[in-house]
């Protein structure tokens, strides 16, 4: 590899079989999903031991993103790979078809809840679609305790403990480890810290069609790393950096990630130089410059820019909206 400048890199999705999934990613990706079972999720840069992605395409083509950051990660990370030993994020594509369970992920406080290597897991949401029954449940009620809260899943009302909304298309929604939280009839781009620790607390009474029985609860972890202080979630407004003649609006800003909207139809830079970013192409497409080549994208294309890649131009062919996920700088 290290022969091999780096460039805009591309890998291929993961796809996941989810038994509350649907077939809406076909769309969202831009391709013919696998099989005709339900496909709940797209990991679309995974840097996970069970599920690590691989480049798609150009001179790097078959490698993992493990393999890339392991051979050289400073011209990766950059400053970044003091810190980090693997990719910290773990994005995906998710098509809610029917209730994603009643879940909740730690925090880094909980280690006696997280598996070693693993971390806490703060994840945020974009919304890509809606249908008619289109939920977004966030944070339980002002009244609820452990106590009412055990008492609701024996009774299974837990749906009448948690704060909900009816989510918008482009509506981002932050979810703070510690959160109560679930999805139902939508299609959203999920951003997380690279964490795969979760517990149910309810699971709308779906039948795991490979077992005939419904999925185990972990209500015992769950209920020790909620935070019941958390007030409802309700979603983020955006902080509009820019509006002509390119709208740039800031998403997300936490701890473990930032999460920027671009929208365009002339060309804007993206990327810094020494730091690694993330793009997303929500709708449109268009074209990357670096170093004297052009890198194609379209709707649904997830590109990894190295911190030795920096900042390219981005030339859109008509509207376009792109994400463009960084990590904290003082990491």
């Amino acid at each position: 590899m290290k022969s091999i400048p780096l460039y805009p890199l591309r890998f291929t999705p993961i796809y996941q079989y989810r038994i509350w999934g649907g077939r809406g990613l076909g769309a969202v990706l831009s391709t013919t999903l696998p099989g005709d079972g339900p496909i709940g999720e797209a990991w679309v840069l995974s840097d996970r031991d069970e599920h690590p992605s691989i480049v798609a395409d150009g001179p790097l083509k078959g490698r993992t993103v493990r393999q890339l950051l392991q051979q050289s990660p400073e011209r990766l990370l950059g400053k970044l790979s003091r810190k980090f030993t693997r990719f910290p994020m773990l994005l995906k594509f998710l098509d809610v078809k029917k209730g994603l369970s009643v879940q909740v992920h730690p925090s880094d406080a909980h280690k006696d809840l997280i598996p070693a290597g693993d971390t806490g897991k703060d994840e945020a949401w974009v919304v890509l679609s809606t249908g008619p029954a289109a939920r977004i449940y966030a944070g339980l009620k002002a009244d609820s305790n452990a106590q009412r809260l055990r008492q609701a899943i024996a009774d299974g009302t837990v749906p009448e403990q948690l704060m909900s909304f009816v989510p918008k298309v482009g509506d981002s929604v932050y979810i703070p480890a510690g959160t109560v939280h679930s999805l139902c009839d939508v299609v959203v781009f999920e951003i997380q810290e690279n964490s795969d620790v979760t517990f149910r607390l309810y699971d709308w009474n779906h039948i795991d069609p490979s077992t005939g029985l419904q999925r185990p609860l972990q209500a015992d972890q769950a209920i020790a790393c909620i935070d019941f202080q958390q007030d409802a979630i309700r979603p983020v407004m955006p902080a509009v950096e820019e509006t002509a003649p390119v709208l740039r609006e800031t998403l997300i800003r936490s701890a473990h990630f930032g999460v920027t909207r671009i929208v365009a139809e002339v060309p804007f830079v993206v990327g810094e130089a020494a730091a690694p970013r993330v793009l997303v192409c929500l709708a449109g497409d268009g074209q990357l410059e670096h170093a004297g080549s052009q890198y194609a994208f379209r709707k649904g294309d997830v590109l990894l820019l190295a911190a030795e890649v920096g900042a390219c131009a981005c030339r859109p062919h008509g509207p376009t909206s792109i994400l463009e996920l960084s990590l904290p700088e003082a990491a």
